[in-house]
């Protein structure tokens, strides 16, 4: 902890917060409770937790200590391993893919990347672990100087204790903790004692003092109570501290750290100078000291500070605590800068075993450009990315560019932040001034991949044009000093963004500068880039020759596997109908994203799962995914990448008979990417448009869009989309009567053999093969069809293909054959939402003679699984975001449900809801 345990007195006039932390002490070993104790600098904060801490020891509680430091803020993890320290034997009682990624985390174990999500997790696994032999209270103190990625750890397990018995309590002071964002934790705020509260704690101390100072010194101490204790010591020394009216001038804040600055003033130098080292190094840890400064126990050099009252020291950890965190900052104050330089240089080599801190040593030691302190800082910026911590990976590199001597080095490292920055973490305002000054200082940054990766998402995100995103990557690809080695970093890199630039323009030409690179490759191409040229460039034509590398691709999706390369693989998933796979890892992403991870790896799990979701006909969970990654476009200023959930927001509406809605997105897709050459996007707002228009009955519309993905006979070069519409296009072209384009189309699909890339595919060519068959081969071509393994995956598509059936058959005429695949038909549109294709069946099976019972409500009015959901939220009052919390989707899907339940339920108010849902439960149902 940040402040030695200190007597009863100090504790005068808080008797109702001790309450408070008792009653919180209950709750902790009842299920589990989190609290934040606020308040100004010397409020007893500190004094608190240290008795809460020493009454939850007493009462059998295993108690974790753990305190941030100003000067420590910048090493990963710093602060979970401190609370970790004593418990990390408990590690093997987690499984491997929990264990592994925590040990890499803090720095005891070797791996890839863990995600910070799976930090996380394991982190509450353990402490649960411990848990269930005896409570565990962690205490952290000085909330606000602990690294930013122990915080994100903390704050997410301190959300999560319900049902334990574990406690989380911590102290944040309430000046800086304005600079955090809110940690929606229960808080304790600590205000000034009261007039009586004061007068008894400072006659507790000084029971001595003359009436005229004594009433002095208590309008100056404003109720603080460190200033009660400390300003009559500093009255009785000398004057300059507490001169009559000082008090309404000089900040108490102030005041107080003078006050110490004076204590320390008299100290030795060689106590000055080891306790200047114990505030740089942060930990407490003696065994440091001594490194730093061989004999300096043994000589007591810090008994006069003891003495002093500035430090306790705890014999049995061997660790040493400042009284108050204003004396780290009092030493800091009273040193020169030379004696911080030689203390940072004494902790430096002091710490030969810890890359990083040593790296931040030298850093602060350093007097100008150090091309070796660089170069240590930027391989601790890379050791920081491989424990999962990228936001201090780019204040690494940063801190490495203003250290290097030479300014392509410089302007390197920058453009290096930038991309990880831009890619990684989301931060494109950042990146953008990184990459500023980066060609500030090197104007020419052409050869430079990170410079150039780092450019292509500021370009994306700022005015979209993709040819010049392209244009700019492949220059640096072609004229960049890597050799073409498959193991440079930067170079993977921007293949990888490559790859995505030719898919969003989607013209075979644009590919041609892809190939000749990934050919140059040498020994040969990663893995997961080879994969996604065979499946994701043009899959119709090379998809089935990846089918042998499939096995060891998906069986490295190990829990602690890097992010990045989950969501590469999920990029060459998609059209070989794998997204399933990833699923859960997807999910993770997302629910990192929400406990705020970074955004671009939030987006891109989503925008997997929304694919997941259309093809596996769970179309609200779509809908409310595509809704929340919008709203993450646009508070992350990704404007770029909304396309992708129009186009999801546009497939529920067409799918749903929502004409206008569909056509608002389709139409808003066309608008945007035509300029901006993003001919996918338009692909995809054909989709939009097609599917539209063949559930509204006009075929002739849907004919063109369909044929404006890929036209008769023929699959695309480099439309992987195209796939996704093939079927679409059969079916309209034969209700239209044009047999020979529906033909030339089936043809393309079998010479391409599409079949053989997934069960889906083979689904849809054996469905559209039939769509075109003769009347006496097509039933045993629709029965094959329908009996293709894991079709039951692909419910629309395979009801679809149901459908067209039944109608083969109501024509034969074989209507009552006919209602048994009409009849499954109709199960799983009315299920889905599909409310016009579930009026077709009906209409059909009218024709075939049967009478089906007359629904409820019309077809338009049956809810859906998450319409309903959220009606019976609303019925029992609670507000739009507390469904949204609920539900873990966002305010604004909840409005929008509700803007569509209220019509077909008939209803105009919430108030109404509850009699409405009771009589619709009621009801049978069609």
């Amino acid at each position: 902890m940040g402040v030695a345990e200190q007597d009863g007195s100090d504790l005068l006039g808080r008797e109702h917060e001790r309450q408070r932390l008792r009653v919180f002490l209950d709750q902790v070993r009842d299920g589990g409770a989190s609290l934040m104790v606020s308040g100004e600098p010397g409020i007893g904060k500190s004094a608190l937790l240290s008795d809460a801490a020493g009454r939850a020891e007493t009462d059998g509680f295993l108690v974790l200590h753990a305190s941030g430091v100003e000067y420590e803020a910048d090493v990963s993890f710093s602060c979970l391993n401190q609370a970790l320290l004593p418990v990390l034997d408990h590690l093997d009682r987690l499984p491997p893919q929990l264990a592994d990624p925590l040990r890499v985390a803090l720095g005891f174990g070797a791996g890839t990347a863990p995600q910070r999500l799976v930090v996380c997790n394991a982190t509450l696994s353990l402490l649960r672990a411990v848990a269930a032999e005896r409570p565990v209270l962690v205490v952290l103190d000085d909330l606000q100087w602990v690294d930013r990625v122990s915080t994100a750890v903390l704050t997410f397990v301190a959300r999560r204790l319900k049902g334990t018995r574990i406690g989380f309590l911590t102290a944040l002071r309430t000046e800086i903790g304005r600079l955090f964002e809110p940690f929606e934790l229960p808080s304790l705020v600590l205000e000034p004692l009261d007039e009586a509260a004061s007068s008894d704690l400072m006659d507790s101390r000084f029971p001595a003092l003359r009436p005229r100072l004594r009433q002095r010194l208590l309008a100056e101490a404003q109720g603080n109570p460190l200033a009660i204790l400390e300003l009559p010591s500093a009255a009785s020394t000398g004057p300059s501290v507490t001169r009559p009216g000082t008090a309404g001038v000089v900040p108490l804040t102030t005041r107080l750290q003078a006050l110490f600055a004076s204590r320390i003033g008299v100290l030795s130098a060689v106590t000055r100078r080891l306790l200047l080292v114990a505030v740089l190094d942060g930990t407490g840890d003696l065994r440091v000291l001594e490194r730093a400064y061989p004999g300096a126990m043994a000589a007591g050099d810090l008994d006069d500070a003891e003495r002093a009252q500035l430090i306790a020291v705890d014999d049995p950890t061997a660790r040493l605590a400042f009284r108050h965190p204003l004396i780290r900052s009092a030493l800091i104050e009273a040193s020169t800068h030379a004696e911080r330089r030689q203390a940072h240089e004494r902790l430096a080599d002091a710490l030969r075993d810890d890359v990083e801190r040593r790296a931040w040593h030298l850093a602060e030691a350093a007097i100008g450009p150090d091309e070796s302190v660089a170069a240590l800082l930027h391989n601790a910026a890379r050791d920081m990315l491989r424990r999962g911590d990228a936001v201090g990976a780019v204040s690494t590199l940063t801190r490495s560019a203003e250290l290097s001597p030479e300014g392509r080095d410089r302007s390197s490292r920058l453009a290096e932040a930038a991309y990880i920055g831009a890619e990684i973490n989301g931060d494109l305002q950042a990146a953008q001034t990184l990459l500023a000054d980066a060609r500030r200082i090197e104007p020419d940054l052409s050869a430079s991949l990170s410079a150039a990766c780092a450019a292509v998402f500021l370009i994306l995100n700022e005015d979209g044009d993709v040819t010049t995103a392209h244009r700019l990557l492949v220059a640096a690809i072609e004229h960049g000093d890597h050799g073409y080695a498959a193991s440079d970093g930067p170079l993977g890199e921007a293949m990888h963004t490559l790859q995505l630039l030719c898919w969003f323009g989607g013209r075979p030409e644009l590919w041609e500068p892809f190939y000749r690179a990934f050919d140059r490759i040498v020994p040969e191409p990663p893995d997961v880039l080879a994969y996604a040229r065979k499946t994701f460039a043009d899959p119709v034509r090379t998809a089935a020759t990846a089918l042998p590398d499939a096995p060891a691709i998906y069986a490295s999706l190990t829990p602690d596997a890097d992010p990045t390369r989950v969501q590469r693989i999920g990029t060459a998933s998609v059209y070989v109908d794998r997204l399933a796979d990833l699923r859960e890892r997807s999910w993770a992403s997302v629910r990192h994203g929400r406990d705020g991870g970074p955004a671009r790896r939030h987006l891109g799990a989503l925008k997997h799962l929304c694919l997941d979701a259309y093809v596996s006909g769970r179309w609200d969970e779509e809908d409310a995914l595509a809704d929340e990654a919008l709203d993450v476009c646009a508070s992350g200023d990704f404007s770029f990448f909304g396309w992708y959930f129009w186009y999801h927001k546009g497939l529920v509406a067409a799918l749903r008979g929502e004409h206008d809605a569909a056509a608002q997105w389709a139409e808003r897709t066309m608008t945007w990417a035509a300029p901006r050459g993003v001919r996918n996007a338009e692909v995809f707002a054909h989709h939009v448009a097609g599917l539209s228009a063949l559930a509204g009955g006009d075929l002739e519309r849907a004919y063109d869009h369909a044929a404006a993905v890929s036209p008769p006979g023929v699959l695309a070069s480099h439309v992987p989309h195209a796939t996704w519409v093939m079927y679409d296009f059969v079916e309209v072209a034969a209700r239209l009567g044009r047999t020979v384009e529906a033909v030339a189309h089936v043809e393309a699909m079998r010479a391409a053999d599409v079949g053989a890339i997934s069960p889906r595919l083979l689904m849809l060519q054996r469905g559209a093969t039939a769509l075109v068959a003769p009347d006496e081969e097509a039933s045993e071509l629709f029965r094959t069809a329908l009996n293709t393994p894991s079709s039951s995956s692909w419910p629309f598509e395979r009801a679809r293909i149901q459908l067209a059936h039944g109608e083969r058959l109501r024509r034969a005429p074989l209507p009552v054959e006919a209602r048994e695949p009409l009849l499954a038909s109709l199960e799983v549109f009315q299920r889905l939402g599909a409310h016009p294709w579930a009026a077709r069946v009906q209409t059909e099976l009218r024709a075939a003679g049967h009478k089906t019972p007359r629904a409820a409500k019309d077809a338009t009015g049956q809810l859906t699984a998450q319409e309903r959901e959220i009606a019976q939220l609303a019925a029992r009052g609670l507000s739009n975001k507390e469904i949204a919390a609920k539900l873990f989707v966002s305010h604004r899907t909840v409005g929008s449900h509700l803007y569509k339940v209220f019509p077909k339920l008939g209803v105009t108010s919430r108030a109404a809801l509850r009699d409405a849902l009771d009589l619709l439960e009621g009801e049978p149902h069609s």
